[in-house]
């Protein structure tokens, strides 16, 4: 085999590979050879045909088998020679397109191949750790709005309309075309206005309605209703109601701490003020990743793979077209052009993770499968009711498993740095760190 190189131009490299056919031919006889036990033909007893025989009968067929393996072969021994990882599928075509049973086989292949990642002194690196600590009123804010999930509903003083948030109980019956529907009937209801649980426009038309009254409440099921006998049709509900309520906050009190598993106040309190501080380093981290993130990118330098450029900028470029137009859902729209601001943006992106990949590699940085199975299952409390599918979908599906597991690999990759890193823990305020967690978005 020879392997010639024809380009050698920054990170683009050219290698014209010439596999001679006795090479390939040694390979179809190989292949025959492995398969000769098994073939059974008329006359001859299984696995005592000629090879002269299999090779006329199967030889072509092999043939192109064998000459796709001798050329990955070619490769692959290319590719462990010379050190080169490629940053795509190298490109790889025959040259010699008149070639016939019998001509040394000629491919052109040429790639970009991934660059030297340079070392880097973390120990230089001087980051902020934002530090908030749950003070009291974050806590009695907290609490309060756990009163009002947890809040009862009273009647209100006789002949009072209802009012948003307000919670009416009704009994009643729906119609389509004049008949009652399967589902569309139902005595003393407990309807919140403005909870948006019923069909739309339905709870608005309970607004300023008094216990006794009946109200003819109309609507049209949406197109997208789930049965499809309703969907898209007019229908008439006719509501008596029979109650209305206010909405009254749950006291703040060891009760309620029990209905939220607390033993009391105290103990609820407590549950609180670590879920805030959770909170809030979170948000810390993410602070201090992008400050990391950002001392890094002015660290080191290296060249580029242009095609992995190219492409993250055309994924920027349509990832913010389409945030920009929310109602093209699919693919059908012009062709989208890259900008300077989306290849700056491409650039810096590719450069970190392809540093970060590489650190993360040469340090044994790997995510566990009891850390993949756990990012898993939050994803698919996203689906209830669906989960096992969600799990099944993640399984038989290779990229999707890959968008769980990069940010999972990077964020291992990022605490690995932040080790040796210098790290100063600054306290401030809930305001200051909401602050910092607004700049993010900014930039």
């Amino acid at each position: 085999m020879q392997v010639t190189e024809t380009l050698n131009e920054g990170l683009k490299r050219g290698y014209s590979i010439t596999v001679p056919s006795s090479e390939l031919d040694a390979k179809v006889n190989e292949k025959l050879a492995e398969a000769q036990p098994e073939v059974e033909m008329k006359g001859f007893r299984k696995g005592k045909v000629p090879m002269a025989l299999l090779k006329k009968q199967f030889g072509e067929r092999m043939l192109g088998e064998a000459m796709q393996e001798v050329i990955d072969g070619a490769m692959n021994d290319h590719f462990e020679k010379s050190g080169d990882r490629p940053a795509l599928q190298p490109d790889v075509k025959m040259t010699n397109e008149d070639w016939k049973p019998g001509d040394d086989v000629v491919v052109d292949m040429t790639y970009e191949r991934l660059p030297e990642i340079p070392e880097a002194d973390f120990k230089s690196l001087k980051l902020k750790k934002l530090v908030v600590k749950a003070e009291e009123a974050a806590i009695d804010e907290a609490l309060a709005s756990l009163a009002e999930t947890a809040q009862n509903f009273e009647d209100r003083k006789k002949g009072s309309k209802a009012k948003d948030g307000d919670q009416v109980v009704i009994d009643f019956a729906g119609k389509v075309d004049g008949e009652l529907f399967e589902g569309g009937t139902a005595e003393d209801y407990p309807l919140v206005l403005g909870s948006n649980s019923f069909i739309p426009g339905f709870e608005e038309q309970l607004v300023g309605a008094k216990a006794g009254d009946e109200v003819a409440v109309k609507v049209t099921f949406p197109a997208e209703y789930g049965a499809e006998n309703l969907a898209g049709k007019d229908a008439v509900f006719d509501c008596t109601v029979k109650a209305v309520k206010a909405p009254k906050p749950a006291e703040i009190n060891d009760e309620l701490a029990k209905q939220f598993g607390a033993d009391d106040l105290a103990a609820l309190k407590a549950q609180i003020g670590e879920r805030l501080e959770s909170e809030y380093a979170g948000a810390a981290r993410a602070v201090m990743k992008r400050q990391l993130l950002d001392d890094l990118d002015k660290l080191v330098d290296f060249d580029l793979p242009p095609s992995l450029v190219d492409a993250e900028a055309g994924q920027i470029a349509h990832q913010l077209w389409h945030e920009e137009n929310p109602d093209v859902e699919g693919h059908d729209h012009p062709e989208i052009e890259t900008t300077d601001e989306h290849r700056t943006l491409a650039k810096r992106r590719v450069k970190l993770g392809l540093f970060l990949a590489e650190l993360g590699s040469k340090n044994d940085i790997t995510v566990s499968d009891s850390e993949m199975t756990q990012a898993v299952m939050t994803q698919a409390r996203q689906y209830p009711g669906q989960e096992r599918q969600f799990f099944e979908f993640v399984q038989n599906n290779p990229q999707m498993r890959q968008q769980i597991q990069a940010p999972l690999f990077e964020d291992k990759v990022v605490d690995y740095i932040f080790e040796l890193a210098s790290v100063e823990e600054k306290t401030v305020s809930k305001e200051d760190l909401q602050k910092a967690v607004e700049a993010l978005d900014d930039e």
